[in-house]
């Protein structure tokens, strides 16, 4: 005799593909999707979409997966923009206080920026107000991290990084990696960068914006900070001048992270911003 059938109906049908995810053999990874089914059997039930309804979102999530590549991530940016990344980011770097919080990576990172020595610019065209950065890498104790990795990335003065126009900024224009010196200390020049809108060129920024959500990212400056015995430090420096500081999409910005862009006197020098800033690391955690 075979098994009783059990139909779906709307109050069990999270449970019913929840079972048949754990019959599997990866549990692990079956109780990952099946908190994700259930979260989307709730909303349905909550929203109650028509079929027109719900194909329309299904359009929407292929429109998403056409437009990514590997020069354009729309699944990111989706991620990005619904406040999910940044939420990854809280569940993952748990530290003490007063340590430099993390933020995400954003979409323009890449991990071949060329290592250059302290005090050179990362700006390869000159073009915009120049910056000075003076950065410090610290423990929690106050004592220098002596020899930390700093890489770092931004967008230039109209907003817009290397990689988004190759064909009009140089390779690696505003991008580097530095190594502190024995008191933790680092310094190089750029160009002070510009806030930009999130690209809305495509499916995700064109819903969004259809429902008001800010698009416009403030100024900042990207940093990915590593060194032996720490955990590291992916985060962001904001402008607090900056008119759109509350309004980040990304939900990236915190009280810890804005930074005061200063105009210098030395402006014959070629230097007509500085910014001084301090990175505070965390020990890494033994294995429990």
């Amino acid at each position: 005799m075979s098994a009783a059938i059990q139909a779906l109906q709307e109050q069990n049908s999270a449970d019913l593909v929840a079972r048949r995810l754990a019959a599997g053999a990866e549990p692990e990874l079956a109780g990952m999707v099946a908190a994700i089914v259930r979260s989307v059997h709730q909303a349905v039930r909550e929203i109650r979409p028509t079929a027109q309804q719900w194909r329309a979102l299904l359009a929407f999530l292929t429109d998403v997966g056409h437009v990514s590549d590997e020069r354009r991530q729309e699944w990111v940016l989706l991620s990005d923009m619904l406040g999910i990344t940044q939420l990854v980011e809280e569940i993952n770097a748990r530290r003490p206080k007063g340590t430099t919080p993390n933020t995400s990576r954003g979409l323009f990172y890449r991990a071949d920026a060329p290592r250059l020595p302290l005090g050179a610019s990362i700006s390869l065209d000159g073009a915009g107000e120049p910056l000075a950065v003076a950065g410090h890498v610290r423990d929690l104790d106050g004592r220098p991290v002596s020899g930390a990795s700093v890489e770092t990335w931004q967008a230039n003065a109209q907003g817009l990084y290397e990689n988004q126009q190759p064909d009009l900024q140089p390779d690696f224009n505003l991008r580097g990696q530095f190594r502190a010196d024995d008191n933790g200390d680092f310094g190089y020049r750029r160009v002070r960068p510009a806030g930009y809108k999130v690209p809305d060129d495509g499916p995700v920024g064109e819903l969004l914006g259809r429902l008001g959500y800010p698009l416009r990212r403030p100024a900042h400056l990207h940093f990915l900070i590593s060194a032996p015995g720490f955990e590291t430090v992916t985060t962001q420096v904001y402008d607090r001048s900056d008119p759109y500081i509350d309004k980040d999409p990304l939900l990236g910005v915190k009280p810890e992270l804005l930074a005061d862009f200063r105009r210098t006197p030395n402006e014959r020098a070629g230097v007509a911003w500085s910014l001084d800033f301090t990175f505070v690391m965390a020990r890494a955690r033994r294995p429990s």
